[in-house]
């Protein structure tokens, strides 16, 4: 890019949100965004009925205003930045939404939903949606991928999600390049949300892509009619990376217009907290090729990396929360398995959460943490204690679904099908096969607006 050098990161980076094109795009880019536009609406599909999520509902209904885009699984339509919030809370609530296979961060719970509000607001066509998904969505992921360990307890989505929200906006409404500059500025004065939502498992967890999405929105929205933010968002002297996360700049610049991370995420096979999925994968190969009950094993040992063990490492106690409680929970996780040999949709319900044949199991599970382990995810070891087959052990180093470990397409198929038919507006086989082939041919669409139409 001409003066790169005396450029700010932000002002280079919305260069590149301005000049990229679809040309620019590789098959796979392409190929990938409508992946995850159907996994991702599937997933808020089912979580539109969630805790929490229908009365986010209600609040954003009672407010009133603008009918500019579609509340996904509810029906209705709200104001383009209200139903960014609100899809983006859906689209989390479940924790089954996909993530970054090398940075962890979830990409597509605040993209997708700031991209499609605007889109639907604006009317535009299914390209130029679909360009600013995948724009917003590879500078989500390359500002994950820049911050340096250990994760200093900022939530990643809410931090970076917002800039990548801000991005697809921008980009849906036409800004110049020192208007989207201002917006990636604006949006940044939004920043916020720890992980201390997940310590104390709280409704809160769920509604940060839905503040990032909205803030990605409002941001470009304010840009537009003339408002400023700082010029060194990322860099400056109490920019991102000295006041929340320091990171490097290389990174985020490394390809920047050449290359889209969109691609680098994976999909997720159970609805549970990332840090979960690989004591999963580890206790499933073991229950099933043992053939194990639950009175067969006495005690469980997981050994986990610090960053997941801050996560989902702690007590289980789902008194007031109990869905976010089962979400975040790897005692939970693994009992819940030993009983029910499953962890799906209905296995996070409060009653599931709740079930006392389960939590008599927790007590049997023990965490250590392997403090020289810098990874998120895995390597994760199971030690279980058995009456009559000994000491059983598993060690898996990546999660099922990630680029690492792929699945079948069947597998993803009966995952989609699965979470339309649950949430607050369920949808049958035809209006399934309807939407999917929509989304398979999303580049002929001449206007957004009209992509639910008959769908809800």
């Amino acid at each position: 890019m001409d003066n790169a050098n005396q450029l700010s990161l932000t002002h280079q980076m919305a260069q590149m949100i301005v000049s990229t094109r679809f040309d620019d795009f590789s098959e796979e880019n392409v190929k990938v965004a409508k992946r995850f536009l159907l996994d991702t609406l599937a997933v808020s599909w089912a979580g539109s009925d969630a805790p929490g999520c229908q009365e986010a509902y209600a609040l954003s209904v009672s407010e009133g205003g603008r009918a500019d885009s579609h509340a996904w699984g509810y029906g209705g339509r709200l104001p383009a930045m209200s139903a960014a919030f609100m899809n983006g809370m859906s689209a989390a609530a479940l924790d089954y939404d996909g993530i970054g296979s090398g940075a962890s961060v979830h990409v597509n719970i605040t993209v997708l939903p700031a991209a499609m509000a605007m889109a639907q607001r604006l009317g535009a066509n299914g390209k130029d949606f679909l360009s600013a998904y995948i724009i917003g969505a590879d500078l989500t992921y390359r500002l994950a991928l820049a911050a340096d360990s250990p994760n200093e307890g900022f939530h990643y989505v809410p931090l970076y999600g917002l800039f990548g929200a801000a991005a697809a906006a921008s980009r849906l409404l036409g800004l110049t390049v020192m208007q989207t500059r201002h917006a990636l500025g604006i949006a940044f004065m939004q920043g916020c949300g720890t992980q201390q939502a997940n310590i104390d498992p709280s409704i809160s967890k769920r509604m940060m892509s839905g503040f990032a999405a909205r803030a990605g929105v409002h941001a470009a929205l304010l840009a537009k009619l003339g408002l400023t933010g700082p010029e060194k968002a990322i860099e400056g002297r109490f920019g991102l990376f000295n006041m929340y996360q320091s990171g490097k700049a290389e990174t985020i610049l490394e390809a920047l217009g050449e290359r889209f991370d969109n691609v680098q995420s994976s999909i997720k096979l159970y609805p549970s907290c990332g840090a979960n999925h690989t004591t999963i994968a580890g206790m499933l190969d073991l229950i099933q090729i043992h053939d194990l009950s639950p009175q067969e094993v006495l005690s469980v040992e997981v050994t986990l990396p610090p960053y997941a063990a801050r996560l989902v490492g702690g007590l289980y106690d789902p008194t007031d929360n109990p869905q976010v409680a089962a979400q975040f929970n790897v005692r939970y996780t693994i009992a819940c398995l030993l009983v029910r040999r499953r962890l799906g949709l209905a296995e996070i319900q409060p009653s599931a959460a709740r079930d006392p044949l389960i939590n008599a199991e927790v007590s049997k599970i023990s965490v250590k943490v392997d403090e020289t382990l810098t990874t998120n995810r895995g390597p994760i070891e199971l030690r279980l204690q058995t009456r009559t087959k000994g000491t059983l052990y598993r060690r898996v180093e990546h999660v099922p679904g990630s680029l690492q470990a792929p699945v079948s397409e069947d597998i993803l198929e009966q995952k989609i099908v699965d979470c339309f038919q649950w949430g607050a507006y369920p949808l049958d086989h035809e209006k399934i096969k309807t939407l999917r082939q929509r989304v398979q041919n999303i580049q002929a669409c001449d206007n957004m607006n009209l992509f639910f139409d008959s769908i809800m």
